[in-house]
Order: C-alpha cells, then sequence, then structure tokens
C-alpha cells in the first residue's frame, strides 16, 4: 500500500512546503531518502497503489485533489498554487488549465514546477529547460503534454505527469550530463587520475592495467542503486580525470521520470546519458529513467547511456512499466572508450517492471568492464533476465540463487561469469524455466548448481572452473526437459560434473562438446551424440584425474564392485573408478565420439552406435600397469601386456620382453598397459575400461554400426637413431553385459594392442572383450543375442624392425546353456545336439542317422536340439511324415508295397476292361469283321472316303441322267485349308473354252476364288487351337470348311447368273454349273453341263472322247484326311460307258484301301506299292475293256502344293496273260524326259520294242494313244504328269513340322480280331486313366505349381484322351466311331506334350541338383529323392505309344472291313466283284 503523505496544510517554507507536499514519507525516513522515494510513484491518483502491480489507469478527478480523496498520491492545493503561469512565466498563450502553447524557448534558472488541469503544447524548434546540474523541473497536468518537432525539455531532474505525452519526431526530454551528486556511501566516481569512466548500472572503463593485471581486472566509478532497480532515481557518476588541475570528466546522467497515464507517443528521444570526458577524462556514467505508460507508441528511443571519454562510463538505469511498446529502442550502453576501444563502459540495466525482467545489453559493443549483479529478489520472482550486445555480467558473491520464473537468456556475444577468476570457491545456483545461450559465455569460478526445464546453446560456451575443496569440485546441471547443443557449443568443466534430466540431452552436430574431469548423466530419456560433436571424460590424456585412475587402478589384481554392481541411486559418486558414467538413461544415440579412460553405461536400455559414432577409451589406459612392457638399456622397449604377452622389444643387440598377460578372462575390468619411459618422452598408453550395463542390469540392445573400441596406443614418436623405441600400449577391457547385440556390416568392436615404436619396438598385447549374456532363452522361447556381420578383434600389435608382434587378446562369451554354443550362444548347427552347458562348439554333437528316413534331414529347432534323438522334417511338405513318403508311396505302402500294388491295379484294370468290352457288346454288339459284309441289293451305297467298299457294296443302280449333259469336271486348286485356300486357274480349260464366255468366266472365277479365302482371323484362331488343343483346331478347321463349300453351293447355285456361259438355256435354268465337294471337304470341283442348245454333235462327248480324263484324290495323305477316289453317281456313269459298274466299285474300293498307307512326307515309297498295285491288278484286267489307269499329279500350286490322282486312258489292243515281260536283251531301258510338279526334270519309262517291231510301237498290253504319249499334249490335257517307278524318286515331298507324329498317327491296313482289339484298348484306357492321375498325383506332391504346370501346359490334354475314347468304343456305327477313334487318337497324342513336360520337370527338379556342388551333413543321403520318378511318365509314354498303335488298328478294322482288298492275287481280287 502506498505510505500516505505527510506535512499537508504545515505553516514551513513555501520551497519545504513544496518538496514535501510532492514527497510520499515513510514514518521515521528523512527528507533525502523522501526525495528518493517520492520519484517512484505517479503523481496523479491511479486505480491502484501497487507501483509493482504496473495499473496505470488514470482517476478522472483532475488536480488537486480534495482532503477527503482516499486514493493517493493526489496533486496538493499548495502545488498548484505554486506553478508557473502559462502567459506570464513561460510567455504562451492559453492557460495550463485549459490550452497553453509555448512559442518562445524559455530558459530557467531555478527549480520549477508547471502544474495545471489542461493541455500544453511547446512548439517546433522550442526549448525549455534548466540547464543546470541538478535542476529540478516538475510538469503535472490532467491533460496533454505535446512536444512539437525539435522542441526539447531539458533538466537535471525531470518529472513528468500527464494523461497523454506525445514527443514528436527530433523532439527530446533530456537530463544528459546534468546529474547532480550520486548517492552518499557509494564509489560511482573513480579514484585516481586515470581517466576512467563514471560507474552507475554498470561500472566505468579504465585503459590503464597494472601490477601484470589483466584488462577485464581494472575498471573504473563501481555500480550502485541495485537495490532500486524498479525504481532508480539515482544520478549518473562523474568520470575521472588525469589532471589534478583540471577536471576533464564528464558529468554524470541526470533523473528522469515520465508518466502517461494513457498513452506515450515518443518519435524523438529521452535520454539520462553521461557526459562525455574528451580525450583526456572519463565519460560520466548514465543517469536514471522511469517511464511509464498504458502503452508506448512511435519509433523514438529511451537511453542512458555511460558518457565517451578516455575511458567511456558505464551505462545508467532505466525501468520501464508499460503493457505495450510499439517500437521505442531502449538503450544502456557504456560510454565508448577513446584510449582502450575494445573497453567500452559498463552496460546499464533495463527493467520491465509489468513482466519483472531485467535486460543488460552494451548494444554490440565491445567491453571487458563488467556490470554487477549483486542480489535476486526471491519475492516476487522476476519472470527473465537477459544478457545481450556484448554486456559483461558479473555476478561476484561467494554464494548466490539467481532464480527467475521465465528465461535466462544470455545472446549476441554476452558474458555471464559467476565468481571471481582467482579465488575459485563460491557456489551458485540458478535456477529458471529455461536457460537460451546463443553465442554467448557463461563461466562459473567455482560449483554451479543450474535447475531448468529447458537448456538452449547455440555457438556458446558454458565452463565451470571449479575448486579444489570438496564443495566446489562438483557442478550439476539439471534440465528436466531438454537440453540441447548446437553449432559448436561447449561446456567444459576442469572437475566433477553431473548432468540430470528427464528428457532428451543432444549434442546437434559438428564442434558441440561436454568435457569434464568426471561426467556424470543420468535420468535422460535420450542421450544423442551428433556427428562431429564430443562427449569425454577426463579432459585430456595427461589431466590430474587420468594420474589418479592410473595411481589407483594400474596396479589392482582385483575388479572393483563398482564395475560388476554399481548404485542404484545414480547420484555422482566421485570415489567411482569411472571417468565417464551414464545412468538411468533409456536410449544413447551415438553418432560423434564419446571417450574417457573408464566408461560406464548403467541401466541404459539401448545403444546405437551409427556408422560415424565412436565409442572409445583407446590410449586412455595405464602408461604403465601390472602388463607394462620392459625396457633395454638401449631404450628398446617390449609391448604392453593384458589378453597375451607383450611382443618383444628388440633394438642393437639388446631385447626387451614384452608385458605378462593379466586379468580374468570371464570378467574383464583391468586397464591396458603402456610401454617405453616417460622421463624420456617415449611413452604409450594402453586402452582404458568401457563397462556397458552390469550384472542386474543388463543393455537391452546394443547396435553398432560405427566403431567401439579400447585399443592400446601406437608409439607415432621417431626416436633418436641411437635409442630404440616404445612398445605398442595393450588393448583395454570391453565388459559388455547384453542382452542383444548387432553388428552392423563394417562396425568395429575393437581392443587391439598398439604398433610398436617405429626402432625396435615391440607390439602390445591384445586387450580382453567379453559379453556377458543376459536371461539367454532356451527352447521355444529362444532369441539370437547376436547378428555379427561386421568385425570383431583383440589382436596383438605389430612390432617394427626387429621388434615382434603383440599376443592376440581374448574374446570371451558367458558359458551357454544346453543346445547352445559359442562366444553369441548361437543354436548348434542343424544335424547335431548338445546336452550339456558351455561354449565349445566340440560340445555340438552329430545326431543319430540310423532312423533318418532317406527323403528327410534335420532340421532347425529354435533354442538347438537337446537331446540325441533329433527331430527331423520330410524335404517337402508334399511327403508325409513319419516315413516321409508321396502321397503315391503312401497309396502304396499302405496297400502292401509295390509289388501287391501293382498286382491289385492290374488285376483292377483288368476286370474293368472286362466289363467295359462286355458293356460294349451289349449296347453296340459285336463288331468283329472277319469277312465281307454283303450289302442289299438296290439299297443306297454311300461310296464316299473313309468308308470303301466292298464289292457287295457297289451293287447299285446307274444313274445316267446328269452324265448324258455333263462336259467337264474343273477340280479347285489347294486343299481348303487356311494356308493354301481353294482357288481355280483363271483361264478356261481346253474342254469347255467353247462353251463359255472368257471374260466373263475370268470374272466368275475371281468372285468364286474371293469367296473361297479365308480372313485373317480364322487363320488366327486356327494357329491359337493348335497350340492349345489341336483337336479343338482340327474340329475348327472342318467346321470352316464345310461353312465355305456350302457358301459356295449357294453362290453357284442361287446367287450367280451363270453369265459366262454360252448356253442360253444354261443361264436361264441357272444348271449349267454344279459345285460338289469330297466327304474330306479337301476336293471341291464344278461340273459343267451343256444346255442343249449348243448345235454341236459332239456334245456331250462320250467317254472315249474324253480321254485322257484326270480323276483327282480327295484329301491330303495326312491321318485324319488320307487320299481317296470319291467315285459319285456322275463319275460312275460316266465310266460305265467303258466299264462294268461292279469292275469300276472293286477297283474304288481297291484303289481307296491301297491309298489309306500313302502318307505326306513319305510319298515316294508310299506310292510305289499302289503303282506296282494298279500295274498288278488293274491294269490287266481294265485292258480288256481297252482302258489303262496310271498315277500322276495335278495342278500345282505357286506354294509348292499339287494333288494326286489318276489318269484313264485308251490301249490299243488287249492284253497278254498279266505276267512281267521282257525283251530278253541286256540293254537298259529307253528313258525319256518328263516333269515333276516342281518344275525339275525327270526320267519317264519307256521300252524298246521287239525285233521288226517299229521303235515308235510299244508293247501291247502298255501302249498308250498317241495322243497320250506325246507329252505336251498329255500334261496340257491332265495338268500335271504320270507317275511311275522312275518318277517317283523325283517327287517333290515335304515333310512339315507335325511329320514325326506320323509314327504314332498312321493308317494301317487291318488286322481283324476286332473284339480283341476293343479289349485291349479298353485295358490301355484305364491303364492310361490310372497313369495320368498318378503322374499328376506325384507332382503334386512336389508343388502345386508342378502339378499345374503338367496339367495345363495344353490344357485338358491329359484327361481328355480317356474321355474320347470311351466315346469312341460305344459309339454306334462304323463310319461314327472311326471318327470318333481319329478323334480319340489326336487328343492321345497331344498328351504327349503334358508327359514331356512332366519329365522335363523331373528332369530339373530331380536331376540337375544332384550335379550341383553338395556340402553340409545332409550332403547326398538327406538331399537326395528316390531315382524311380520317372517310372510313372515312363510307363504313361509307353501306354501311350501302345494306345495309339491300338486305336489305329481299331480304325483299319472300322473303315476296311473287307480283307481280301488286299488279296496278293489279282485273280482273287477279282473273284468278289
Amino acid at each position: 500500500m502506498d505510505p500516505p503523505y505527510c506535512l499537508r496544510g504545515s505553516v514551513l517554507p513555501l520551497f519545504l512546503m513544496l518538496v514535501l507536499a510532492l514527497v510520499p514519507c515513510v514514518p521515521g525516513s528523512h527528507v533525502e531518502n523522501s526525495i528518493e522515494l517520492w520519484s517512484g510513484y505517479p503523481l496523479v491518483s491511479t486505480t491502484s497503489s501497487n507501483i509493482a502491480g504496473g495499473s496505470l489507469q488514470s482517476k478522472k478527478g483532475g488536480l488537486p485533489c480534495d482532503e477527503n480523496d482516499e486514493d493517493p498520491p493526489c496533486m496538493p492545493k499548495e502545488l498548484v498554487d505554486q506553478s508557473l503561469s502559462c502567459e506570464t512565466d513561460l510567455l504562451g498563450i492559453g492557460s495550463l488549465d485549459g490550452y497553453c502553447v509555448v512559442n518562445e524557448t524559455i530558459t530557467l534558472k531555478n527549480d520549477a514546477i508547471i502544474a495545471g488541469e489542461g493541455t500544453l503544447e511547446i512548439l517546433p524548434d522550442v526549448t525549455l529547460s534548466c540547464p543546470y546540474p541538478g535542476c529540478n523541473l516538475t510538469i503535472v497536468l490532467s491533460g496533454n503534454l505535446i512536444v512539437n518537432v525539435n522542441a526539447s525539455v531539458v533538466s537535471g531532474t525531470l518529472i513528468i505527469r500527464a494523461d497523454n505525452v506525445s514527443a514528436a519526431l527530433g523532439s527530446s526530454f533530456s537530463a544528459k550530463g546534468l546529474g547532480g551528486s550520486p548517492p552518499a556511501q557509494t564509489s560511482g566516481i573513480p579514484v585516481g587520475y586515470e581517466g576512467a569512466g563514471g560507474g552507475h548500472g554498470g561500472r566505468g572503463a579504465c585503459c590503464v592495467a597494472e601490477g601484470g593485471k589483466q584488462q577485464e581486472d581494472t575498471w573504473g566509478g563501481d555500480v550502485y542503486a541495485w537495490s532500486s532497480l524498479a525504481r532508480p532515481w539515482s544520478y549518473g557518476s562523474k568520470g575521472g580525470s588525469t589532471s589534478k588541475k583540471e577536471d576533464y570528466g564528464g558529468e554524470g546522467g541526470g533523473r528522469l521520470s515520465l508518466t502517461a497515464s494513457n498513452v506515450l507517443e515518443l518519435y524523438g528521444k529521452i535520454d539520462a546519458d553521461g557526459g562525455s570526458g574528451g580525450e583526456f577524462g572519463g565519460g560520466g556514467s548514465g543517469g536514471s529513467v522511469i517511464v511509464r505508460a498504458v502503452e508506448i507508441k512511435g519509433n523514438g528511443e529511451i537511453s542512458v547511456n555511460g558518457g565517451s571519454g578516455r575511458a567511456g562510463g558505464g551505462g545508467g538505469r532505466l525501468a520501464i512499466e508499460t503493457y505495450r511498446n510499439e517500437a521505442v529502442k531502449l538503450y544502456v550502453r557504456g560510454g565508448h572508450s577513446l584510449a582502450c576501444p575494445n573497453n567500452s563502459g559498463g552496460a546499464g540495466t533495463i527493467f520491465d517492471v509489468v513482466p519483472q525482467s531485467l535486460t543488460v545489453s552494451n548494444n554490440n559493443q565491445s567491453t571487458f568492464t563488467e556490470t554487477l549483479l549483486l542480489e535476486f529478489p526471491n519475492h516476487p520472482l522476476w519472470a527473465n533476465v537477459q544478457v545481450e550486445g556484448r554486456a559483461r555480467v558479473l555476478v561476484p558473491l561467494l554464494w548466490s540463487r539467481m532464480q527467475v520464473r521465465g528465461q535466462l537468456t544470455i545472446a549476441s556475444d554476452a558474458l555471464l561469469s559467476f565468481g571471481l577468476a582467482h579465488y575459485s570457491s563460491s557456489e551458485f545456483e540458478v535456477v529458471a524455466e529455461e536457460v537460451l545461450m546463443t553465442n554467448a559465455v557463461i563461466i562459473v569460478y567455482g560449483a554451479l548448481k543450474l535447475q531448468v526445464k529447458m537448456l538452449f546453446m547455440v555457438n556458446s560456451l558454458l565452463q565451470i572452473e571449479g575448486g579444489s575443496d570438496s564443495l566446489t569440485s562438483t557442478s550439476e546441471l539439471e534440465a528436466s526437459s531438454i537440453a540441447v547443443l548446437r553449432e559448436g557449443s561447449v561446456i567444459r568443466s576442469n572437475s566433477n560434473l553431473g548432468m540430470h534430466g528427464q528428457g532428451l540431452l543432444k549434442l546437434n552436430g559438428s564442434g558441440d562438446v561436454i568435457k569434464a574431469e568426471r561426467l556424470f548423466i543420468s535420468l535422460f530419456f535420450t542421450l544423442a551424440v551428433g556427428s562431429g560433436s564430443i562427449l569425454q571424460a577426463p579432459l585430456d590424456y595427461d589431466s590430474p584425474l587420468s594420474d589418479e585412475t592410473s595411481r589407483v587402478h594400474c596396479l589392482r589384481t582385483t575388479c572393483p564392485s563398482e564395475v560388476t554392481n554399481p548404485s542404484e541411486d545414480c547420484t555422482l559418486n566421485t570415489s567411482s573408478p569411472f571417468t565417464l558414467q551414464v545412468c538411468r538413461v533409456e536410449d544413447i544415440i551415438i553418432e560423434g565420439t564419446i571417450k574417457g579412460s573408464v566408461v560406464h553405461a548403467q541401466r541404459t536400455r539401448t545403444i546405437s552406435i551409427n556408422p560415424d559414432g565412436l565409442l572409445t577409451a583407446s590410449g586412455w589406459g595405464c602408461k604403465g600397469g601390472l602388463g607394462k612392457g620392459e625396457m633395454s638399456e638401449t631404450l628398446a622397449a617390449g609391448g604392453g601386456g593384458h589378453g597375451g604377452k607383450g611382443g618383444r622389444g628388440y633394438f642393437n643387440g639388446s631385447v626387451a620382453e614384452g608385458g605378462i598377460e593379466y586379468g580374468d578372462q570371464s570378467m574383464p575390468c583391468e586397464l591396458g598397459s603402456g610401454s617405453g619411459n616417460s622421463s624420456v618422452g617415449l611413452v604409450t598408453s594402453g586402452g582404458g575400461i568401457i563397462v556397458l550395463g552390469s550384472l542386474d542390469h543388463p543393455l537391452a540392445s546394443l547396435d553398432i554400426a560405427g566403431a567401439l573400441t579400447v585399443d592400446g596406443e601406437s608409439s607415432l614418436v621417431v626416436p633418436e637413431k641411437e635409442v630404440g623405441g616404445p612398445g605398442g600400449g595393450s588393448g583395454g577391457s570391453l565388459l559388455l553385459f547384453l542382452q542383444s547385440l548387432t553388428l552392423q556390416n563394417g562396425s568395429l568392436l575393437s581392443s587391439a594392442g598398439g604398433h610398436g615404436g617405429s626402432v625396435g619396438g615391440g607390439g602390445g598385447a591384445g586387450g580382453r572383450v567379453h559379453f556377458h549374456w543376459s536371461n539367454i532363452a532356451v527352447g521355444e522361447d529362444y532369441l539370437a543375442v547376436a547378428n555379427v556381420e561386421g568385425y570383431i578383434h583383440a589382436r596383438g600389435g605389430t612390432g617394427s624392425d626387429d621388434g615382434s608382434v603383440g599376443s592376440d587378446g581374448t574374446i570371451t562369451g558367458r558359458e551357454c546353456p544346453k543346445g547352445l554354443h559359442g562366444i553369441f550362444c548361437e543354436e548348434c548347427p542343424v544335424g547335431t545336439y548338445k546336452n550339456q552347458s558351455g561354449s565349445d562348439i566340440r560340445l555340438c554333437k552329430p545326431c543319430p542317422t540310423t532312423n533318418l528316413p532317406r527323403r528327410a534331414s534335420f532340421i532347425y529347432v529354435r533354442g538347438g536340439v537337446l537331446e540325441p534323438s533329433c527331430p527331423y522334417m520330410c524335404m517337402s511338405e508334399k511327403y508325409r511324415m513319419p516315413n516321409c513318403y508321396t502321397p503315391i508311396e503312401e497309396l502304396i505302402y499302405t496297400l502292401g508295397g509295390p509289388w501287391l500294388f501293382t498286382i491289385l491295379l492290374s488285376s483292377a484294370l483288368v476286370l474293368l476292361a472286362l466289363v467295359l468290352s462286355v458293356a460294349r457288346m451289349k449296347l453296340i454288339g459285336n463288331d468283329d469283321f472277319t469277312g465281307p459284309a454283303p450289302a442289299p441289293i438296290g439299297g443306297h451305297i454311300d461310296h464316299s472316303f473313309p468308308f470303301l467298299e466292298s464289292l457287295n457294296e457297289v451293287l447299285e443302280t446307274t444313274r445316267v441322267e446328269e452324265s448324258q449333259s455333263h462336259v467337264h469336271r474343273m477340280y479347285f486348286m489347294g486343299c481348303n485349308s487356311f494356308g493354301e485356300p481353294w482357288h481355280l486357274p483363271h483361264s478356261p480349260p481346253e474342254q469347255i473354252i467353247d462353251l463359255v464366255y472368257e471374260d466373263a468366266y475370268n470374272r466368275f472365277v475371281e468372285e468364286v476364288n474371293s469367296l473361297a479365302a479365308y480372313q485373317w482371323w480364322e487363320g488366327s484362331v486356327h494357329s491359337i487351337l493348335s497350340v492349345l488343343a489341336y483337336p479343338f483346331a482340327w474340329h475348327w478347321q472342318q467346321w470352316r470348311r464345310r461353312k465355305k463349300v456350302q457358301q459356295l453351293r449357294e453362290y453357284v447355285r442361287s446367287e450367280y447368273d451363270h453369265a459366262c456361259l454360252r448356253s442360253c438355256r444354261s443361264r436361264a435354268l441357272y444348271e449349267g454349273l454344279k459345285v460338289a465337294a469330297t466327304p474330306d471337304l479337301m476336293l471341291a470341283y464344278i461340273d459343267v453341263f451343256s444346255g442343249g442348245d449348243e448345235k454341236r454333235s459332239d456334245l456331250p462327248p462320250r467317254l472315249i472322247q474324253r480321254l485322257p480324263m484326270s480323276i483327282v484324290f480327295g484329301g491330303n495323305g495326312t491321318y485324319m484326311a488320307a487320299y481317296s477316289l470319291h467315285s459319285d453317281n456322275l463319275l460312275t456313269s460316266l465310266i460305265c460307258q467303258a466299264l462294268p459298274a461292279t469292275v469300276w466299285y472293286r477297283f474304288v474300293a481297291g484303289l481307296n484301301a491301297q491309298l489309306r498307307t500313302v502318307r505326306r512326307g513319305s510319298l515316294r515309297s508310299t506310292l510305289l506299292p499302289v503303282d506296282e498295285w494298279l500295274n498288278s491288278h488293274v491294269n490287266p484286267r481294265f485292258c480288256v475293256q481297252g482302258i489303262r489307269i496310271d498315277l500322276a499329279w495335278f495342278q500345282a500350286t505357286a506354294s509348292g502344293y499339287y494333288q494326286l490322282g489318276v489318269v484313264l486312258n485308251q490301249t490299243r489292243d488287249g492284253p497278254p496273260p498279266p505276267q512281267p515281260l521282257s525283251d530278253g536283251g541286256d540293254s537298259p531301258p529307253r528313258v525319256q524326259t518328263n516333269v515333276s510338279p516342281s518344275g525339275v526334270t525327270s526320267p519317264g519309262l519307256s521300252f524298246f520294242p521287239a525285233p521288226g517291231v517299229p521303235e515308235n510301237f510299244p508293247p501291247a498290253q502298255w501302249q498308250l494313244t498317241e495322243s497320250y504319249s506325246q507329252l505336251n499334249l498329255s500334261r496340257r490335257r491332265i495338268g500335271g504328269a504320270i507317275l511311275d517307278a522312275v518318277t517317283l524318286p523325283s517327287l517333290e515331298d515335304r515333310k512339315d513340322l507335325m511329320f514325326p507324329l506320323s509314327i504314332l498317327l498312321r493308317n494301317l491296313r487291318p488286322v481283324g480280331h476286332q473284339a480283341t482289339v476293343g479289349l485291349v484298348i479298353s485295358l490301355l484306357l484305364l491303364a492310361d486313366l490310372s497313369l495320368t492321375l498318378l503322374t499328376l498325383l506325384q507332382f503334386f506332391s512336389i508343388s502345386l505349381e508342378a502339378f499345374l504346370l503338367v496339367l495345363l501346359v495344353l490344357p485338358l490334354a491329359s484327361l481328355l484322351p480317356s474321355a474320347a475314347g470311351l466315346n469312341a468304343l460305344f459309339s454306334h456305327g462304323p463310319r461314327r466311331a472311326a471318327g470318333l477313334a481319329r478323334v480319340y487318337a489326336l487328343w492321345n497324342t497331344t498328351s504327349f506334350a503334358n508327359v514331356f513336360m512332366a519329365l522335363l520337370y523331373g528332369l530339373f527338379h530331380y536331376v540337375v541338383p544332384r550335379l550341383m556342388p553338395k556340402s553340409g551333413l545332409n550332403s547326398l543321403k538327406f538331399n537326395t529323392e528316390d531315382d524311380s520318378w520317372w517310372l510313372l511318365p515312363g510307363l504313361l509314354i509307353i501306354c501311350k505309344c501302345i494306345q495309339a498303335w491300338m486305336v489305329d488298328l481299331h480304325i483299319a478294322n472300322l473303315e476296311i472291313q473287307d480283307r481280301t482288298l488286299y488279296s496278293e492275287h489279282p485273280t482273287k481280287f477279282w473273284q468278289s466283284t
């Protein structure tokens, strides 16, 4: 609560009344103190009397207040009465109670008061001043104060109170260099004549350093008025002088208090700067400024800077109380030093009353002069403390506690130091929410207790210079949330340092360092050491702690208890052997470097060392030690010993033995030993100790992608030539209490010995590495404890010259439980078992193979196998436990074994075959054709191929109606395939050339050829089906052929107008042209008929007139379409003009029987028996009628396809008996030239005449008509050439891709025994189906992929043959049965692709793996399957081959029911006529 005003209404003199009226007093206080206290309060009543509360809202009541006003302070009536007047005293216009305008410069010579209820405006360039040190000018207004451009108000003490205050550009409220005397008992004025600066908020600078002092150890005037930061009301101090006679020192700054009840609009300047001392005097220190306003607008400035001079004065003190500062700048810098430019005066202080924050800034001026912070309030706590702009702040107390509610910020090259540099025995405690350091330094001389939520350092230094006593030798930094070091930040302590927290401790990157003599980090959740950053303890190799560690531990033979059982409370224990300890940190991530002599991580969950990370104690061990290498007289030294014996040193004939082996390999905790002589500077150190985890709290996971090393030091110093070099230090100890280890590719875990000196030094021995695995799970719970892809070694170091190599160290692991072996407790190899504890691989014994099935192998068992009865597993899931049989073998052995199974299956097949045969006989009757089948007289006989007529089948009434008008038959060229469609030649044959119009005929041919051609998609579908399922392709082709024949017939019969014919009657009746085709749809022809109105007597021609006449065979010599002579009624009627019908029918049946065995691709060999049959059986009989028949080829196309047929011609005389004739001479037959269908000339056969017979007269039995024997005429008439024994070898005959299948698919001669053939086929069908199913089951046991590949390589081809065969066997009628049997044969042949795929897959699956190199325990016995995999596919191939042969026989029996057609005797053949 504000103190009451006192002495109101007194009878004291007026001036005293005035002063006392303005001064709020405290009981017992004197006037001097009251003046300072008063300056801290507003002069107009406010809604709150608590200045610290910061309330600036004005009370609307005006001035003066009455005696009953309960809200002090207020303006006494006496103050108003003593105010200067506007017009009289200020020479202005208006009234202070209304609106007063000052338009002239006024200089006051005494203290003055300007008070009123109105507004005061000072016009541009007008000055209102009292320019004398300590002069008091008070302006109190209920209205506003307006100071225009370049106007100013100047006084030593300036007190301003108004509702709003406005200061325009260039205007000022100034107390610069007008300070009065500073408070008594202060040392702000410097002593002596160095020209030092005056002190106030900051020390004054001093440019003279005497007695070997540093610049920062000297200063001018000291600081004062620290306790009134929120209400500074002290004058600045005067600067020192360099002369006793004349005072050159600058004056101190004055005092200025400005209170705006609402808004302060500042575009000018408010200042109480110190005065300048010039070249020979020190600058005065800044004064005091208090500014209060609800809101501060504008971009002006407020300053209490120190004055410049020989040495700059210290900055003053500024207090500001506002809720909003728009852009007004605040300055409290020290004055510039002319004699030492880098050492300006110390910065002053800025105290923000509303948030209770302190700022110390030197405006980026370089200085060595401090600003002292003496004490910090406990209630209320400051919100923030900010040190910036190169300010140097010193807290010089022996013990101090700095506690703020918010941030402690040190930035912009600022320095905050605690304690005195020469007395490092202080203790300091800093408590804040956050400590933010940016390009700043904190130096602590003594011990530091830092408690923050966040510590954030950017390019900053926190240096702790600890004392020697126990109280100041340990510092603690606690960052409960996060501690981050960035951009080269360093925390360094030359004593013990503990860092605690609950969140993240992160060293961000290169240059970020935390170093201490002994470093203890605990309770963080994560410790992250970034790339290029360093975490290190002790400070260096030769630090006092390193010497202490060597002295205490290097000769110790027992392991300290703290190594295996460290303290649980994670407090900093200065008596522990560890120099760097991390405790209760969940995760440690190392991308930089962590190094120390004895490093320990306790109660840590995971440690990750990234590829650039390094956790090391290399070279931080003992220089001596238990295994120190001996030194020879020539100073050659042996290597240090530890895990092994150090290498021997040798120089100039002198030998130095290496150090001895020492330590416990099962629990290593010893420092490595060194070598050499420290007195001559030739010395190396051993490796240090790194302990991760403990017995009770092992490390959950250690992931190493970088390096973890405790190597011994190598000698790099080159000694003088007359002395030898030191040996290498031995490796240290790596003791790892782990649950799991990951050593990534390229990583390193090392305890290697150092290399010996360059002159005879011995190599250091390797150290010791021990993995103490914790809680190794066994059995089904086993998890691998290590994944090692990097390098682990404890090798000895190399010696130089004659120095020897150090012995290797030891790498050990905890003794493994049963089933596990090795350093990393891995499972014993598959096929071995281990039934006792230990780590030796030799304890893993081979499993007995007595009861192991041949298709089985020993399997991996989690946790290893503990007993000799090792578990095994079949080589594949296709095999069934416990005997590892395939499903087939399981079936076979279930039924008694292979032999019994074969007998049972064979019996079942035979029984089923008999059942099928009986059922077939019951359904379709007996089809065993053993003799000729007579046909009823007068019945309709189908003479088309492939059902050949016997003599009894050709007794049919001759129809001659059509033959009486028939002129000529034109055969289509081509075979009606997608590649060779039917087509007619454009030139009309000579037989009809007089009956047609040639142009119209050509158009007719083009239309027919266009109609006979196939579309591209029809051939594409056929090609696709040929690949997938050839029987479907054949059905597709036949369907399209049938459609094509129907289109041609419909076109010629109905659509075409027969315009090419000359006969009007034929054109009118549409009967001149008729299209027909053979039943196999491969040969088509157009019959030309006369219309009867040609008026020619030679029409229609008789048969004799038509000779020679060509008759083309249907078919193409393939399995599905054998060559055949189709004798329709028209042709039969014509032939019957020369031959009896029965003779012709018998000839056709016999010829077709011979032609069915002719195969395309083997025409030369298969046509020869037909030619011989014609010459032996037919021509002798036909000669009786004057007719001769010969084989011939016709109508060759551009692609090389030609047709076969016969040529009918006349003979001159009847034949002699049908036996071969000879002329009795030795001369060879005369050869004449014929032409083959390929265009190649070939010999034709003729005979020499008998003696006395003209040469051109052949034997009567072979003589052709004269016209026929002329080649040109015959070729023109028949469109081809005769084939005989001489011309056949030159016949062009190309084999297609399907020709090899003719081995299986071929037309045979009938053998009879049709019932037996049917029974065998039934048996083979069942065997085929059984073997197919067994084969599929066999490959399904390999894999589903193998099953599908064999089944679907040609879809449906595996299973459809059986269905097609059953359909063929149970079909009625020989014609239908034969057709279905051929389809069955196609499916059977197609299925060979599936069987061959099975063999190919089996070859790669079974045989190829055997050719591969075999290794391991399961080399041959456990990795091979049986050698009979091919048996089922092989049997299936044999079955299908026999099946194909039997089907061919079955088809022959169906199609050739009269076997006398194959009689070798002509007489017997013709007897059936």
